[in-house]
């Protein structure tokens, strides 16, 4: 599996190069051979290193962030886009961000995020 993550293939850049740099572990080059040859600093390698040794392949993965908890559900954005869709396909001339935020509760900074993360602008009415 690592193989194929390491080629690059459908798979965001900074996992293929943690595919290589645990692919370079494996065949024995030292931290700073690996930190030299894929660009990065040799506690990057270590750090891959000690979280695929313990978790595998799951440890490739980023862990979740730090910050503030999202303060919109997903039904909110799933009603959000419906509504949107619905009354573009009715050709509908009222379909107004202040509109629909006062219907479902949310600023209307919200439902304009919400339609610029889904490309649904205005101008695409």
């Amino acid at each position: 599996m690592l193989e194929k993550m390491a080629l690059g293939a459908h798979v965001p850049a900074r996992l293929v190069c943690r595919a290589r740099l645990i692919l370079a572990r494996e065949r024995g080059e030292s931290n700073h051979q690996i930190a030299r040859e894929l660009r990065v600093s040799p506690a990057t390698v270590r750090k891959w290193c000690s979280r695929f040794a313990t978790l595998r392949l799951g440890g490739l993965v980023d862990k979740p962030r730090r910050g503030a908890p999202r303060l919109i559900d997903d039904a909110v954005v799933e009603a959000v886009v419906k509504w949107t869709l619905a009354e573009r396909s009715n050709q509908a001339r009222n379909c107004t961000s202040r509109r629909l935020a006062r219907a479902l509760g949310v600023s209307q900074s919200a439902v304009m995020r919400i339609w610029r993360d889904f490309g649904l602008s205005r101008s695409s009415k």
